[in-house]
């Protein structure tokens, strides 16, 4: 095992060595065509410098996304980079089980070249298939490393709109509890000790009679990293169908409603908004009504240059 790679988990590990993707990875020591010199193959372990790895050599395969004609809600473009407005239900870029009607699938159509993976080709922050609002890509080269070192600093704002379960008792705060896979479910992301630290900050806006609307802003961007914050607060959000309660709901009530950043070649400050969809202000009205609040003045409240 090279040293570089110590500490690595066995997946990760197993993809870099192999040159295969993580998911192939992942597969592979499920089945048990690779595992470390030992027999174990549990995906989670980490390796040390010295252990060997051993698995069935195979056909690397990338899936290199394809443009299609579909349709892409613009709200911001320029030569370097374009902002859209996602749609629920849309995933961002070609997987398994997703190889085509991505969102990267639309901008190469809008788009001939992007730099970056060709298989997420722009792509430097993403949004969960069920979660709508506004996501930058990067056009040219110059935007996607810039893009990726802003990110990194946390000098991107992304804030978030969401209608939770529950009715908060602080007006603000933080949370900041580290997330990782749940090992009882491996889809699933939870909170774990000595997982990756994830912090988002919250202020609530509005309490209902059993629910409420949440700005958050996210300081790092770990994968499910709101929905599984607000559920582990016992604020699970309206419709999740993975972290929230059962029931029967027309859509997950989570929308990334700002987006501010410096850009990354001209250097101009960007601040960007998308309106609610339709179901969240179908269900916020029906909150307004329940708690006779008027729904035009809740509606500029979101609509307001406050962050």
């Amino acid at each position: 095992m090279p040293a570089e790679l110590a500490g690595e988990r066995l997946d990760v590990t197993l993809a870099r060595l192999a040159g295969i993707s993580r998911s192939q990875a992942q597969a592979m020591l499920r089945s048990g065509s690779a595992s470390r010199a030992d027999g174990k193959r549990d995906a989670a372990l980490r390796v040390a410098e010295g252990d060997l790895l051993v698995w069935l050599e195979i056909e690397p395969v990338h899936l290199h996304a394809q443009p299609e004609a579909l349709p892409l809600d613009l709200v911001y473009e320029d030569g370097d980079l374009l902002v859209i407005n996602k749609r629920r239900g849309v995933v961002v870029h070609p997987s398994a089980g997703h190889a085509t009607g991505t969102v990267v699938n639309a901008v190469l159509h809008h788009v001939a070249e992007m730099p970056g993976d060709p298989q997420r080709p722009g792509v430097v922050h993403r949004l969960d298939r069920d979660t709508s609002g506004l996501m930058v890509i990067a056009k040219s080269e110059a935007a996607f490393r810039g893009l990726q070192a802003a990110i990194a600093r946390h000098d991107v704002m992304r804030t978030y709109d969401a209608i939770v379960h529950g009715l908060p008792r602080d007006d603000a705060g933080t949370i900041d509890l580290p997330l990782g896979r749940d090992p009882r479910a491996r889809k699933r992301i939870t909170v774990v000790a000595g997982g990756r630290r994830a912090v988002t900050h919250f202020r609530v806006r509005r309490r209902f009679s059993r629910e409420s609307w949440l700005r958050l802003q996210l300081e790092t961007g770990r994968t499910h990293q709101i929905r599984v914050h607000l559920r582990a607060r016992g604020w699970p959000v309206v419709g999740d169908p993975v972290y929230g309660p059962d029931e029967k709901a027309a859509g997950q009530l989570l929308h990334a409603v700002r987006l501010a950043f410096r850009h990354p070649v001209t250097g101009v400050q960007i601040s960007l908004f998308a309106p609610w969809p339709d179901d969240m202000r179908d269900r916020l009205m029906r909150l307004c009504k329940g708690a006779q609040v008027p729904y035009e003045e809740v509606l500029s409240e979101i609509e307001s240059a406050d962050h």
